[in-house]
């Protein structure tokens, strides 16, 4: 078969064999000490918001269930709910999805 699985030489990887070895040999390899961060850095995101707390959820309403991403929780006095970033289908019609952003009852989510 031409173009096949063996293309010794022809890039620059190396063989499966040397690949392995360097990888073997970085992972033995201590890693660099992070550089400081400058004193003019950002604070960081205050605890329970940010990138790091995203999670993937399940919102189930009258489309079904559909994943989503939950951005944070609050308290109201009807109980918790949860901000999530989800799809539905597009109300134009045209067979697509867009997004949505919304506050949803803790009882319409489930965890993934």
């Amino acid at each position: 078969m031409a173009g096949g699985m063996n293309k010794r030489g022809g890039h620059p990887y190396g063989t499966m064999a040397e690949r392995i070895a360097a990888t073997k040999a970085a992972a033995a390899s201590p890693a660099p000490d992070p550089a400081p961060a400058p004193a003019s850095a950002a604070p960081s995101p205050e605890p329970g918001r940010g990138p790091d707390r995203l999670r993937h959820c399940w919102v189930r309403d009258q489309h079904g269930r559909l994943p989503a991403l939950l951005l944070e929780w609050r308290r109201t006095a009807s109980g918790w709910q949860g901000r999530v970033v989800h799809p539905v289908p597009d109300p134009a019609g045209v067979g697509g999805w867009i997004l949505v952003e919304e506050w949803l009852p803790a009882g319409t989510l489930d965890q993934a």
